[in-house]
């Protein structure tokens, strides 16, 4: 499934993933390409798949004219070896029913490479939050259990919100309850593949409405930045 831009095969053992689901607003393939664009992290390959709309365009990332004549296509992955960060960019739909195959070849792919941890940007319906996720923040986090064992003491310490169960079916009253993320694409299906193969998957989410989506995004990154501070928050400084 992963086709590497070299020669050989890179090496991601211990790396962290990022990768959007493509929900409501784009809001988490636009937050990929804030952090790839930020940190100029540097194209490695890109995922052979038959799960995504084929789609072919220009580089988004081009800084010269030297590469912006290279082509960019539906899923592609990045890497700042640096700071042990990968990131895989989704720049197109789902063919229909094959999403679930799509989420079982990532997360082996994943467990081959020796990823330490996934963590999938995403985005939810606003207008399906109860009275009380509308008083409180539009910020929501989900941990596959084996995820928990390692993060969850510094997570709350962030005082972060997890994401609310809801009724399975929201117009019966006795209805069991369980996580739901309306309007997230692939996030839940992710979350429940994630926690039946013991693979450490965050989730983290925004409330949002369809419109221009970019402000939701930078919220996002900034969100995802006050756990793994992998952009280094500016500061300014004002004359006295």
């Amino acid at each position: 499934m992963f086709v590497p831009s070299g020669d050989s095969v890179p090496d991601l053992a211990g790396c962290t993933l990022l990768m959007p689901a493509v929900s409501v607003g784009n809001v988490g393939q636009l937050a990929i390409d804030l952090i790839i664009s930020t940190l100029n992290m540097h194209k490695i390959g890109y995922f052979y798949t038959d799960c995504l709309v084929p789609m072919v365009g220009n580089n988004p990332y081009a800084t010269a004219e030297e590469n912006s004549a290279e082509l960019s296509i539906n899923a592609e992955v990045y890497a700042l070896p640096s700071k042990k960060l990968v990131a895989l960019q989704l720049r197109s739909i789902f063919i229909k029913y094959k999403s679930k195959s799509f989420c079982e070849k990532l997360l082996s792919w994943v467990k081959c490479s020796g990823c330490a941890k996934v963590v999938v940007l995403s985005s939810s319906h606003s207008y399906h939050r109860n009275d009380l996720q509308l008083r409180s923040t539009p910020f929501r986090y989900l941990l596959t259990p084996s995820m928990q064992k390692s993060v969850q003491n510094k997570i709350q310490s962030l005082n972060w919100e997890e994401m609310e169960k809801t009724p399975c079916i929201p117009e019966i009253d006795d209805s069991e309850f369980c996580v739901r993320v309306p309007g997230g694409g692939i996030t839940k299906m992710l979350y429940d593949e994630g926690c039946s193969k013991e693979i450490p998957i965050a989730i983290l989410l925004k409330f949002v409405s369809e419109g221009d989506n970019i402000p939701d995004a930078l919220g996002l990154v900034e969100y995802l930045n006050e756990w793994l501070q992998i952009i280094k928050p500016h500061v300014s400084f004002t004359k006295a």
